[in-house]
């Protein structure tokens, strides 16, 4: 049975270039970057390179870069070590935040009485509304959070608007840009938010390694306390080999030329399956994705029937894909439950063609009238 594997948005495989870098790393690069000798001072250079070739693809500079394990971890430095810096406040976020980002305000407010939260809701394509979202900011708001695009639809939301209008305010500006790495421009400078986050293995580096990109001038209370490493803002012994290959990954994957595929796809599983609702395509998405639902089939169903024919797809973000509860991104966007609990994601890789496509629709066609069959209503 071939396989097909689509779902980039969770996970993209890592890069030959990628593990290449990261074995010269391991074996010649083995000491602590932190360590005065030769060997440690080998592996800060290699790490130093690594942090100047990703700050020169975003238009920052180096000292801005700091090294995490993920784009989680970035995005709860921001939330949390902004957080600790005031004893009450008000955070503005969308509602169709990753989880590691709506999860953190919601905890740590639900902890703190002094603080508070508002949730803008996207309109019913997916989009968060720049206005709505600026008229929610407080005179006491002390963070504002907006992904760059959903990891779920793909939809592409206005940090640009937003960024202008909490500059005007004095409000610092998170943007969660892990599925925009690799898939639309990252100009860095000339979005100037305060705060940017990104996760490697999503443009095929490895996991378990990302970054947080801080406006100078910025500051944050530190998560993570020890040596002091990156400059005081997240101690621990840094992963020389994950950030080598972090950089080793930059602009490899052109995801641009894959839209095209998405669209087919859209188009002939509209036509095999007349009743098939797709979201966010009213908007500018990201080339990869596409979220739809085929009433009547119960999502986690149909994620397994897709598994068993070698069709590796999700019924939504990663984080929470173990979890039976309807897509919180679907339902902020007005979805009725049922389509928010049968939604299906796809996200191709670059290598994906028409083929591909074809494949996924027959499958799609094949699951349904299987379940419709065992469910009597064939």
């Amino acid at each position: 049975m071939k396989q097909y594997y689509l779902d980039y948005n969770a996970t993209c495989p890592q890069l030959p270039q990628v593990s290449l870098a990261m074995q010269d790393i391991v074996n010649t690069a083995f000491g602590n970057p932190s360590s005065v000798h030769w060997a440690g001072r080998n592996a800060r250079r290699k790490m130093d390179d690594a942090r100047e070739t990703l700050a020169e693809y975003w238009h920052v500079e180096p000292g801005s870069v700091v090294f995490t394990s993920g784009g989680t971890e970035s995005n709860n430095m921001v939330i949390q070590g902004m957080m600790a810096q005031s004893g009450s406040g008000h955070i503005v976020l969308s509602a169709i935040e990753h989880p590691a980002v709506l999860h953190a305000v919601v905890q740590w407010c639900s902890r703190y009485p002094g603080w508070s939260y508002t949730l803008v809701k996207p309109d019913k394509g997916g989009k968060v509304d720049a206005k709505a979202f600026i008229e929610a900011c407080q005179n006491d708001t002390k963070l504002a959070c907006l992904m760059w695009a959903n990891n779920e639809t793909g939809v592409v939301q206005p940090i640009f608007e937003v960024r202008e209008a909490c500059r005007a305010k004095g409000i610092p500006f998170l943007v969660d840009a892990v599925q925009a790495l690799g898939k639309l421009e990252v100009n860095l400078n000339a979005l100037d938010a305060d705060f940017v986050s990104f996760s490697a293995h999503k443009i095929g580096g490895p996991r378990g390694v990302g970054a947080l990109v801080m406006k100078r001038g910025s500051r944050l209370e530190s998560l993570i306390i020890g040596g002091g490493q990156e400059r005081g803002r997240r101690s621990g012994t840094e992963n020389v080999a994950g950030v080598v290959g972090f950089a080793a990954a930059l602009g490899v994957l052109d995801y641009s030329r894959v839209a095209p595929v998405r669209d087919i796809f859209e188009k002939k599983l509209a036509e095999a399956i007349p009743n098939a609702v797709f979201f966010g395509q009213t908007h500018l998405r990201t080339p990869n994705t596409s979220m739809f639902c085929i009433p009547g089939l119960e999502g986690e169903t149909l994620l397994m029937q897709m598994d068993l024919m070698g069709f590796a797809v999700a019924s939504g973000s990663a984080c929470s894909s173990g979890k039976r509860e309807p897509s919180h991104v679907l339902l902020a966007m007005g979805a009725p439950d049922f389509q928010a609990r049968s939604s299906l994601r796809v996200s191709f890789g670059v290598d994906a063609d028409e083929v591909t496509s074809d494949a996924l629709v027959e499958a799609l066609v094949r699951v349904q009238q299987r379940l419709r069959n065992m469910s009597g209503r064939g």
